[in-house]
């Protein structure tokens, strides 16, 4: 069974977290060769809101909303290699989606992945730059 929620920093029970950050560096720091500070102080904000995808209990995805005051900031949307290619990204982004209310979203996509954004209603906001030597876009959705 498929299951997602979007929760506080508080409402991670230690093993959740724990999956979570072990999931974003498997993905994001082994699996794409790129050491970065992954755990950047953001986590624990009152207005951070954390998108766990579970398969049968087990977490599979992630993704991270932030409160950036005049925007939302959708980001480390990741999935094990797992659940890949069976359309549960898109769980963890309508997930996110629910949370970002009355403002813009914004986040920085990795270039390959513009279209799927793209899909969700996001728009190119910016030249491509490389982030950790991966090349990303800056992306938009409006709010309704």
């Amino acid at each position: 069974m498929i299951t997602a929620e979007a929760v506080p920093f508080a409402g991670l029970d230690a093993a959740t977290a724990y999956a979570c950050w072990r999931l974003r560096q498997d993905v994001f720091v082994v699996e794409q060769a790129c050491p970065y500070a992954d755990l950047d102080g953001r986590d624990d904000e009152p207005g951070t809101r954390h998108v766990v995808l579970r398969e049968d209990e087990r977490v599979v995805g992630y993704g991270r909303v932030l409160d950036d005051g005049a925007v939302w900031r959708i980001g480390r949307v990741v999935l094990a290699p797992s659940a890949r290619g069976r359309g549960l990204a898109d769980v963890v982004m309508d997930t996110a989606l629910q949370v970002c209310r009355g403002r813009d979203v914004v986040l920085d996509a990795q270039a390959p992945l513009q279209g799927w954004y793209a899909s969700h209603g996001f728009v190119v906001d910016g030249e491509e730059f490389l982030e950790d030597g991966i090349p990303h876009v800056p992306m938009r959705r409006p709010h309704a």
